[in-house]
């Protein structure tokens, strides 16, 4: 029952958006949401945990970092203007490396991970 209720109240959220979208921009084309922009939002919620609220705002805080973070490093490569053809593909590649990596090595994400410290740094004192 509560599943259902949470489809349906995401659903109304997700059509809201999608209207004020819209609105705002006064056209919606295919070419206004990129495959990159789908693979963004898989891998925001995979490498955040899937099942969380706290996993879904990890893995896009996380995924909104990576990109940046490729910039200040192609930004620091000598003769960088050289290699900004090569950005979209790594950043494609580190993607996917991310989404197979984070499956493998922690299925529940880094909320998972959040969680583990929290609890290390809770009972730290009282460690053996």
């Amino acid at each position: 029952r509560y599943k259902l209720l949470s489809f349906g109240l995401s659903s109304f959220y997700a059509g809201v958006a999608g209207g004020l979208w819209a609105y705002f921009f006064r056209v919606v084309t295919p070419e206004s949401f990129p495959l990159l922009m789908s693979i963004f939002f898989l891998a925001a919620i995979i490498v955040g945990g899937m099942g969380s609220i706290l996993g879904g705002i990890l893995g896009a805080v996380f995924m909104t970092m990576v990109p940046e973070l490729l910039k200040l490093v192609f930004d620091l490569l000598p003769n960088s203007t050289e290699y900004t053809v090569f950005l979209s593909p790594v950043r494609t590649i580190i993607f996917g490396l991310l989404i197979i990596g984070f499956l493998v090595f922690e299925p529940h994400g880094l909320a998972e991970v959040w969680r583990r410290i929290r609890r290390f740094f809770h009972l730290w004192p009282f460690r053996n």
